[in-house]
């Protein structure tokens, strides 16, 4: 149920693309307690995005969860700026980052909402 998408003007290989999702995957369900089979991690590349009015390396993500805690959301961004910093090079003051907590019956899967 956990849902990362990541968006950063970084051009990568496909070997560092499938190293962050996977990683990124693995962290999100490390933090929140959740199973990773439920983990969906969506990586784009886009070279035009812009940040304080340039195109320095940057990212935006947004995780949306059923049951995201608001109070653990400061080390959900620790970890998440750790991880594209130690992935993509990226400093944490050019990565913004979206929480959303989703409601069960907002959430789809298998055919039905949780």
């Amino acid at each position: 149920m956990p849902m990362l998408k990541i968006q950063t003007n970084q051009p990568l290989t496909a070997q560092q693309r499938q190293a962050l999702v996977s990683k990124a995957s693995q962290t999100v369900a490390a933090l929140l307690g959740k199973p990773e089979r439920y983990v969906m991690v969506s990586l784009e590349q886009n070279p035009d995005m812009l940040f304080g009015g340039n195109d320095e390396p940057l990212a935006y993500l947004e995780l949306k969860s059923i049951g995201l805690p608001e109070n653990q959301t400061p080390q959900l961004s620790g970890e998440l700026a750790r991880l594209l910093h130690e992935e993509l090079g990226l400093a944490a003051d050019r990565i913004y980052i979206e929480f959303a907590d989703a409601p069960r019956a907002m959430w789809g899967w298998n055919g039905s909402t949780f």
